[in-house]
């Protein structure tokens, strides 16, 4: 599954000095990370993975090493909820969804891949500063990114293809109306990422 990924990008990123919030108390922003079509992405839930991870980090052998990898995490946290939000409105837009047993099916093809399931866990904890409990999560965005893009007839392995996601996802940003909590920077529909984050969310590809 990982070494498919083409769609997105969870890098990994690090723990900020708190800072005021969106906006006052009394409004739909108090205590979010973000708002994307109306939700509130809490700072509670962001600040929750974040824990995750360190805690998952410290006690792997190069906790050194992967802590000081995943330099920017809040931020990229914030930057990866709000990307699977987006793709979940294309998708409830182009009318696809992704069910529980193709989640599961794509976790088995990639416990298999990857030689069992704690070499799994070991690798995207490493690779993308990501826990047990959020690959099933990440495995389904994946999967309903796939799905968008064969609904518009685009094939994410091409910059021809991508473009055209590109395009969608970028309408889908728009008319959502995200607002991100300057905490975690601003976000930017033109390039469908945090200014502040620290990968694209769609990988060049290059053509010979």
């Amino acid at each position: 599954m990982f070494r498919r990924r083409t769609a997105l990008s969870f890098t990994a990123a690090a723990m900020l000095a708190a800072t005021p919030l969106l906006t006052s108390c009394g409004t739909p922003h108090a205590g979010a990370a973000a708002v994307v079509g109306g939700q509130r992405i809490t700072v509670t839930a962001v600040q929750a993975r974040v824990d995750a991870v360190r805690a998952a980090q410290e006690k792997s052998p190069q906790a050194a090493q992967l802590i000081q990898a995943s330099s920017d995490l809040q931020r990229n946290t914030v930057h990866s909820l709000v990307q699977a939000k987006i793709v979940d409105q294309a998708a409830k837009d182009a009318g696809v969804s992704v069910t529980t047993r193709e989640v599961q099916q794509a976790r088995a093809a990639a416990e298999k891949q990857a030689g069992g399931r704690a070499n799994l866990e070991a690798q995207v904890l490493q690779t993308y500063a990501m826990v047990p409990a959020d690959i099933d999560d990440s495995i389904r965005t994946d999967l309903t990114m796939q799905k968008v893009a064969k609904f518009y007839g685009a094939d994410l392995q091409t910059a021809a293809g991508q473009a055209v996601v590109v395009k969608v996802l970028q309408g889908t940003s728009d008319k959502l109306g995200i607002d991100v909590n300057p905490r975690y920077g601003s976000w930017n529909s033109k390039k469908l990422t945090l200014d502040t984050a620290t990968d694209p969310w769609l990988k060049t590809v290059t053509t010979a």
